[in-house]
């Protein structure tokens, strides 16, 4: 494939961030503080464009490879974490807070539900420029039928999500708190890095959202596959990420702390 298809697909990712940073702007400047709509018009934004970047990110693994989608994930994901603020577009942050008693069941419910907007939605932004094929690489993209990327048993796809989504907030939790110079891109780095791993088995996604908005209804697996995959299989790992952080060895081990010292 041709440089100049992947500079569309570069085009329409770097515009699509700035579209969605454009609308973070607005949304702060005209939409009142107060309450928890702000919240959700963030969550929805940060879920669009996860996804559509997401979206046009198949196209560069499709026709450039692995290693291409990987450099392109890994700059989104220093961006994202720039640029996000409070939002996550992934549900089971939400989870988390939950279990720790910092926020409530119904703002996880409302959360969850702005992010799954936001990013089902964004799916027709994406199909209009893929149906206008101003690349050799969106020639009859528009309207074909999606195949799953679940390439294992179910289960062990819920398994390896799981443990992947596992690591990856273990990983955010001691970074969040030990704040090392450059703690983003490692993040950035841990994720995309077990993202690659986990490719060629259960597709890699290690959130709910952005595998509902991608991959639901597509051929490959049922609806009930997919939730127990993408959504069971990620929001267990992450929960699970809760407890095992306080072990105290795991927290020797991820932040090195030490024993208390025995008077």
């Amino acid at each position: 494939m041709s440089m100049t298809s992947l500079g569309i697909s570069t085009g329409f990712m770097i515009g699509y961030c700035v579209l969605a940073q454009t609308a973070r702007r607005l949304a702060k400047r005209f939409v009142d503080r107060e309450g928890i709509v702000p919240t959700l018009i963030n969550e929805a934004i940060a879920a669009a464009e996860l996804c559509a970047c997401c979206f046009e990110l198949i196209i560069v693994a499709d026709n450039f490879g692995v290693a291409a989608y990987a450099v392109f994930l890994f700059m989104l994901t220093v961006w994202w974490g720039k640029v996000w603020g409070d939002a996550s577009a992934c549900p089971y942050t939400h989870m988390e807070d939950l279990v720790e008693g910092k926020t409530s069941l119904k703002e996880v419910a409302l959360r969850t539900w702005a992010e799954l907007m936001g990013g089902c939605c964004v799916y027709r932004i994406v199909q209009v420029f893929w149906w206008f094929e101003f690349a050799e690489t969106h020639k009859g993209r528009a309207f074909e039928d999606c195949n799953a990327d679940l390439q294992v048993h179910p289960y062990l796809g819920a398994a390896i999500e799981g443990f992947a989504t596992l690591l990856c907030r273990l990983a955010s939790k001691a970074l969040s708190e030990k704040e090392p110079k450059f703690s983003s891109i490692i993040d950035s780095f841990i994720g995309t890095s077990l993202v690659v791993a986990a490719f060629n088995y259960s597709g890699g996604y290690f959130n709910p959202v952005l595998a509902t908005a991608l991959k639901w209804g597509c051929r490959g697996h049922t609806n009930v596959e997919h939730i127990i995959v993408y959504w069971i299989g990620a929001c267990v790992g992450a929960l699970l990420s809760v407890p095992i952080y306080r072990v105290p060895l795991v927290r020797r081990f991820l932040v090195g702390e030490q024993k208390e010292k025995e008077e």
